[in-house]
């Protein structure tokens, strides 16, 4: 569902003669709906259930994809990706403060393994519309739908415990979550982490080809250099974050990420620039999922509402990043325009050390 709207728009650009305008505004559509979700969806989840957030996304996911192929123009297919963005910011909300409660004496170790899958099928989504579904994007939506309908009987029927009552997000207590400056670390050092992602997945490829490297060797560096990376690093960290802690973890993470930005930024030569963007990918991988792992020891009561505001912070930074760098570009060039990346990084090692002593308390 993540890589699904960049995988149908072209397709759907060329049916209904869509402008970039409109494209632009069906991708803030869906973009709305991932923050709305992530705000709501976790006080319903800790009052409910992660049973009920786990159906509720996957139904209205399910939902979206069958009508999408059905739609009219541009405002129903804006509507539908609206409908979609609420269905997945739903379900990233309930599974990782499902995974978060299953392997709470591991918590960052398992949730990095959960989000490896989150990648994987990150991947599978335009690999199976370039070589199952030959780019029809109203194939692509019915077999999505099917897949989801799918895992959503998978999940109506699993025995997912109810809500305790111990843990639920009472109005009375919100104080107790809203009040912490630990909270609004935490959703500024994903802010922050989710608009370096996107920006290399965004904006990597246009750079690498203003270098000269031909278009190929470009998308390649950035499919089979950043997008593995992210895939390594995450099945290697799971076994680390089982000794070192997750506030350590992170803390090196960024480092790495402003070096390993940086480094990306000063060659031409694609081997050169594999490499960076590999090791880019690995120093990225732990991050959002050790992050909420950082969000569920700090928040052991109201955790999905925690989870979700921070997730809505995350949701912010893909919304705001592409902008951020296209206006950059746009006074200067892209090459200074991406140097947003490792100055977020650099930004990141200070909110970690700031929230440090935070979470040591706790």
């Amino acid at each position: 569902i993540a890589a699904m709207l960049g995988t149908i728009l072209p397709d759907l650009s060329r049916r209904f003669q869509l402008t970039p305008q409109q494209n632009g505004n069906i991708a803030l559509a869906q973009a709305i709906g991932l923050i709305i979700a992530s705000l709501s969806a976790g006080p319903l989840i800790d009052n409910k259930g992660k049973k009920v957030g786990l159906v509720g996304g996957l139904a209205l996911i399910a939902i979206s994809l069958f009508a999408l192929p059905n739609a009219g123009g541009y405002g129903q297919i804006a509507g539908f990706l609206f409908l979609l963005g609420l269905g997945g910011g739903t379900i990233v909300t309930a599974a990782n403060a499902l995974v978060s409660d299953i392997g709470e004496e591991r918590r960052a170790s398992v949730l990095n393994f959960l989000n490896l899958f989150f990648g994987l099928g990150g991947l599978a989504t335009p690999f199976i519309a370039a070589n199952v579904v030959g780019g029809d994007a109203y194939r692509l939506c019915y077999l999505a739908a099917v897949l989801t309908a799918v895992t959503f009987v998978v999940h109506a029927t699993a025995p997912i415990p109810p809500p305790s009552g111990e843990r639920g997000f009472k109005f009375s207590e919100a104080g107790g979550v809203l009040g912490r400056p630990a909270l609004y670390l935490l959703s500024l050092f994903l802010f922050l982490y989710v608009a370096c992602e996107v920006g290399v997945w965004n904006w990597l490829a246009s750079y690498l080809i203003s270098q000269g490297v031909p278009e190929k060797n470009a998308l390649n560096i950035l499919s089979l250099g950043f997008a593995l990376g992210l895939l390594v690093g995450r099945v290697v960290v799971s076994r680390i974050l089982i000794k070192v802690p997750a506030p350590t973890v992170t803390l090196c993470s960024a480092a790495l990420m402003a070096v390993t930005t940086y480094l990306m930024l000063g060659t031409a030569d694609p081997a050169i620039a594999w490499v960076a963007v590999f090791c880019a990918g690995l120093a990225m991988a732990p991050v959002f999922p050790t992050t909420l792992a950082m969000v569920g020891d700090a928040f052991p009561k109201a955790t999905a509402t925690a989870m979700g505001i921070v997730i809505t912070f995350g949701w912010v930074g893909l919304a705001v990043s592409s902008p951020i760098i296209g206006g950059i570009a746009g006074a200067s060039n892209l090459r200074t325009a991406l140097l947003v990346l490792p100055a977020f990084s650099v930004l990141m090692v200070v909110v970690n050390l700031i929230l440090r002593p935070m979470l040591a308390r706790r």
